[in-house]
């Protein structure tokens, strides 16, 4: 298998190699240029570092600091050049170019409150402008990583209708992310496209990410099998990297004190650097995070683990030719985290203890190719990632809690796309893919007895054929999966429509198919102190496959009231579970560790309706605004204790949720940013230890809210310092009644992961 995949890896480099030439007989001596301006239509200063590209081609630049730029020895012919910058709207011109010409070309651009016109790859596979996609896409981007105050991925997504963000364990600090109401393994995440975050990546993947490397995060809410294979029932996270667009370099540290005295320090240094011809170029990241443990209710036992987390790695490219282009991408995370309490002491040496130490390696390769004529597109890529975790889960001093896993991800993949003019009755995009991904885990607890050796491999082969024109898209395909722990080829089907009677309202509805098969999940390689004892998962030896079926029906309103823009989205959503995998208590092994069972449930129903409002008027504020009702049930009663009486409606999963973001340039120089979320009530399970008998809890509900003001110093033309401070969860909203002691129920946790915390930070830009 891994011959075959360095195989891949050979073909990728040889046919990047071969079409190298390509670049040098198309550009060489045409003297065919074109040079020009950027200025702002409203204030008719320039506008510096704007992007500047020739469609359909690997050629552009980015406009030096006086919004000059300089395109030369460009292929003869019709060309569209379009100018591009974050916060404007982007603007498109076709000119000829004659050899032996040099012509003179300038821009009026806009100021864009919402990137209403941004480009997505992960609605389709294929880049498409948002607002013209037959579904939803929203957008994480850097703007709300800067507003939030975000380090890392886990502070910036609950910022997303539809998402929540929660801790899933007191001692390790275990994080996943919730997609109308499923837990965060019916949920596939992406790196760059590629399904690289495997079960052992999902743990603590989230808080593993630093920003620093993150251009945007794309999210689609609904099944995604169809196009992402399995896991894709709740949705999909597509986390896109930084790529270099100009020269630069950022060094950025931010110290974060809670309440307690408590802090958090995170240093980042981040550099751009592209060749003088713009074939090649390769941004760098790098981020130290250190933090104390923090403890609410002074019990000796931590509520938030302490951590030192390393971060580095880089994305660059190669244009091989003016219509193809070879991407790398590698990243390394070491992370040290410890829970419980004694943290001071080796782990065996406390009443409980939860220590992992991770080593995470990995990267991509990737090659495009589009044809002159904007026919053709061609994608081959391949990834990998090996995790390396040495962790002790343990309780009662015990001295064998220790463990070892190991984890090895690769995929590889081609794509291919041809654009018809006309097919039937629409212009079309005919899409047809192969990916083959391949998993293999050891994970092994000798204190606990449990071993777990798992090998997945799967070949899915997708096809989509998307109708398109201004008012209706209209997208329909499929992908056959073989897992080899499934018996027989799993068929995900999906369809989706778009219509828009006006310019400014897009009406969209959907169907999509999902699977999860038979196989351990993140939960699995995580383990819980209860009651002074260690429980751990195990998989019901009947357990069959879990599919959905997910409808989605929205609208989409787009409206300018004088200088306000506005945007509103209501969307309706309905997914069915058969199968549906639930967890129940079966007893103690010969060992004394509580069991917990992953079994098939009768079925349930998740429904609801998410909202999303924003406001704004360019270059003086922007509001953010989304809401979430749903409602999330099995079929039937289903009993997680013998103990408690058993119940139809979903553990975590509130009713009602909600989030805001806002922020205003009160001037040029100065900006402030106001965000919060809403939780509201939700059925949680307590374990008995520090309290009698197991029992389901209906939480408070709560509300985290957090404030930033920042200050931009122009020290020269080419320097920036950034000053900023603010207070997150300033009314200190916190669980009130978490459990205490050596008995305590590690998951009986809920509500914001951070106490009240006052940070400040500064960043040089250059």
């Amino acid at each position: 298998m891994k011959t075959r995949f360095f195989l891949f890896i050979a073909l990728v480099v040889a046919l990047c190699v071969g079409s190298t030439d390509e670049l040098s007989a198309q550009r060489r001596g045409t003297d065919a240029n074109i040079h020009g301006h950027i200025i702002h239509a409203q204030t008719r200063e320039h506008i510096p570092f704007v992007t500047i590209t020739v469609k359909d081609t690997t050629i552009g630049l980015v406009a030096d600091a006086s919004g000059h730029f300089f395109l030369k020895n460009l292929p003869v012919g019709e060309h569209t050049i379009v100018a591009e910058a974050i916060g404007l709207e982007t603007v498109e011109q076709t000119v000829r170019m004659e050899a032996g010409k040099t012509i003179e070309l300038n821009f009026e651009m806009k100021d864009a409150t919402h990137t209403m016109d941004e480009v997505v790859v992960s609605a389709t596979r294929n880049e498409t402008n948002k607002k013209a996609t037959a579904t939803i896409v929203n957008v994480a981007s850097a703007k709300l990583f800067d507003t939030t105050g975000s380090n890392n991925l886990a502070e910036s997504m609950a910022f997303q209708p539809g998402l929540r963000v929660e801790n899933t364990c007191g001692n390790c600090g275990a994080v996943q992310l919730r997609i109308n109401g499923l837990d965060g393994q019916y949920s596939q995440i992406l790196l760059d496209s590629s399904p690289i975050f495997s079960s052992l990546a999902g743990v603590y993947g989230l808080e593993q990410l630093p920003v620093a490397m993150i251009e945007r995060v794309e999210v689609i809410r609904g099944g995604g099998s169809a196009l992402f294979g399995s896991n894709a029932i709740g949705g999909v996270v597509n986390i896109i990297t930084k790529e270099p667009l100009r020269n630069s370099l950022s060094l950025g540290h931010t110290t974060n004190i809670m309440e307690s005295g408590d802090a958090e320090f995170n240093t980042s240094l981040n550099g751009s650097f592209v060749s003088d011809d713009r074939r090649a170029g390769v941004y760098l990241f790098g981020m130290v995070k250190d933090r104390d443990a923090y403890d609410r209710n002074d019990d000796g036992f931590t509520d938030l683990t302490s951590m030192l987390s390393r971060t580095l790695g880089f994305r660059g490219y190669y244009k091989t030719s003016p219509h193809s282009k070879l991407t790398a991408e590698y990243h390394h995370i070491s992370e040290f985290r410890r829970g419980g309490d004694q943290i001071d002491l080796p782990p065996h040496m406390a009443e409980i203890a939860e220590q992992v130490d991770h080593n995470i390696n990995g990267g991509s390769l990737r090659w495009n190719y589009f044809s002159p004529n904007s026919r053709h597109f061609v994608n081959l890529y391949t990834s990998a990632q090996g995790i390396g975790r040495d962790s002790y889960y343990g309780t009662g001093k015990d001295p064998n809690a220790y463990g070892e896993t190991k984890d090895l991800t690769l995929v590889a993949g081609a794509q291919y796309s041809y654009v018809f003019e006309k097919c039937l009755f629409l212009p079309a995009q005919f899409t047809v893919g192969f990916e083959y991904s391949y998993n293999d885990l050891n994970d092994h607890s000798m204190g606990f007895n449990r071993t777990i050796e798992q090998t997945v491999r799967t070949a899915g082969l997708y096809l989509q054929n998307e109708w398109q024109s201004e008012k209706i898209n209209f997208v329909i395909g499929g992908r056959l999966d073989k897992h080899n722990m499934m018996d027989n080829v799993i068929f995900s089907p999906r369809a989706n429509l778009r219509y828009s009677p006006h310019e400014n309202v897009g009406l969209r509805v959907s169907y999509s198919s999902g699977y999860r098969a038979p196989q351990a999940f993140d939960e699995d390689l995580h383990i819980d102190a209860v009651n002074n004892q260690s429980s751990i998962i195990e998989l019901d030896p009947n357990l069959k496959p879990e599919y959905s079926h997910s409808f989605s029906a929205s609208a989409d309103l787009y409206h300018n009231f004088g200088t306000l823009q506005a945007n509103l989205l209501i969307e309706g959503f309905y997914t069915m579970l058969d199968d549906v995998f639930a967890l129940a208590k079966t007893g103690e092994n010969a060992e004394g560790y509580i069991i917990q069972t992953r079994y098939n449930a009768s079925g349930a129903k998740v429904r609801g309706l998410n909202a999303e409002l924003k406001l704004g008027i360019p270059d003086v504020f922007e509001f953010q605004a989304g809401y979430t009702f749903q409602r999330s049930h099995y079929d039937e009663p289903e009993e997680w204790s013998d103990n408690v009486e058993a119940v139809r409606r979903m553990f975590r999963t509130p009713d009602h949720y909600a989030y805001f973001t806002a922020s205003a340039n009160l001037t040029r120089q100065f900006k402030a940013s106001l965000f919060g979320n809403y939780t509201g009530q939700m059925l949680v399970q307590h374990n008995a230890g520090y309290i009698e008998a197991d029992r389901s809890e209906l939480t408070p509900s709560f509300w985290d809210l957090g404030l930033k003001l920042s200050y931009n110093f122009q020290l020269t033309n080419t320097i920036g310092l950034e000053i900023n401070g603010g207070v997150k969860n300033f009314l200190d909203s916190y669980q009130d009644d978490i459990d205490r002691g050596a008995f305590r129920d590690s998951v009986y946790i809920f509500g914001p992961m951070m106490p009240r915390t006052f940070f400040l930070g500064l960043k040089f830009t250059l």
